[in-house]
């Protein structure tokens, strides 16, 4: 989920593009995240995050999806490789069987350590990040 796209996101979807011949990315709706992450999340627009994913040279495209899971937009796109973050380990994907019924792989990547949106937020809201009041720089 790339709610406020940060350099564990970055390092992601650079291993993830080295997998094939293109990266889609699949990205939740604005909707989607409020569901998964709570009333105060998305942090940013999915327009504004389909926007900046498609800046970036090793993403091809960018589909959002209003699904609780990508499962749905899985089954038209039909990867050959999903990739996930290796946080999702041990935990069952519901789009793992869409993926593997059309013959896919399932690719969970290692984490850059200490990065996530949500460690991210509360470092920005803490009054000890570092600038006046606790304010934005």
């Amino acid at each position: 989920m790339f709610d406020l796209l940060h350099v564990g996101h970055v390092r992601l979807l650079q291993q993830a593009r080295r997998l094939g011949d293109c990266l889609v990315v699949c990205v939740n709706s604005d909707a989607s995240v409020r569901r998964r992450k709570g009333p105060d999340r998305p942090v940013t627009t999915a327009g504004d995050r389909v926007r900046v994913l498609r800046a970036l040279a090793d993403v091809d495209a960018a589909v959002v999806f209003d699904d609780d899971t990508p499962a749905p937009l899985l089954e038209r796109l039909r990867p050959d490789i999903w990739v996930k973050g290796a946080d999702y380990a041990g935990t069952p994907l519901p789009e793992a069987g869409v993926v593997r019924s059309y013959g896919g792989e399932v690719v969970l990547l290692p984490l850059l350590e200490g990065r996530s949106t949500t460690r991210l937020l509360s470092s920005a809201r803490s009054p000890s990040n570092g600038s006046p009041a606790g304010g934005a720089r």
